[in-house]
């Protein structure tokens, strides 16, 4: 296994690790994060530590492509890999966000949605000999996730402080680039999606 497959690897058990930290009942083991207030607004350090490591995981992201990219690392379990631990970071954790009242359910609805169908897009081209590549629309979205994510999981702050909703902002612009995304990966691939096959 080369070195960003072992990265994408290591994001998928970061992954498996926040869901624990997110979902496990500690309070049956009789173990409970501390919560502290900052800036008047209590925060339960257990949302901080899945922070950081969302914030782990998703460096590995960046870095397991452009290390993949530059020594020329690129396979096709790789792609496989680097799709799933994906999904399973990023969905899981707008999921239960959603679950736990931090964010609105629409958010993850639609980005699972456009994942789904710009993957069944691209498995499509894929099928037809065609790589799709990835455009402008799908990278903003990408960008303002994380980022959005990480300032939700930090409570907003210090943002929260001033009452600027940055976290929100940026999660609901990641949701509207995400509906934008899909209809130019649907747009741009149509006629190759549901062009005539060629007689042989």
């Amino acid at each position: 296994m080369n070195l960003p497959n072992k990265l994408t690897v290591s994001r998928l058990v970061l992954s498996v690790i926040i869901i624990i930290i997110l979902l496990f009942p500690f309070h049956l083991i009789g173990f409970t994060f501390p919560v502290v207030k900052i800036g008047g607004i209590a925060c339960d350090i257990k949302y901080f530590i899945a922070g950081g490591l969302f914030v782990i995981a998703s460096l590995t992201d960046f870095l397991d492509g452009m290390i993949a990219r530059k020594y020329g690392l690129i396979t096709n379990t790789g792609k496989m890999l680097d799709a799933i631990a994906d999904k399973v970071l990023v969905n899981s954790v707008l999921i239960i966000l959603a679950a736990n009242g931090f964010i609105n359910a629409i958010i993850p609805v639609v980005i699972v949605l456009r994942d789904i169908v710009v993957n069944a897009i691209k498995m499509e081209a894929a099928s037809k000999g065609v790589v799709i590549a990835a455009i402008k629309s799908g990278k903003y979205k990408t960008a303002s996730l994380m980022v959005g994510t990480t300032l939700m999981f930090c409570y907003n702050l210090p943002f929260e402080m001033w009452n600027l909703k940055v976290a929100d902002f940026l999660l609901w612009f990641a949701t509207l680039m995400s509906l934008i995304s899909m209809w130019q990966y649907y747009s741009m691939n149509k006629n190759l999606i549901f062009g005539k096959e060629e007689k042989k």
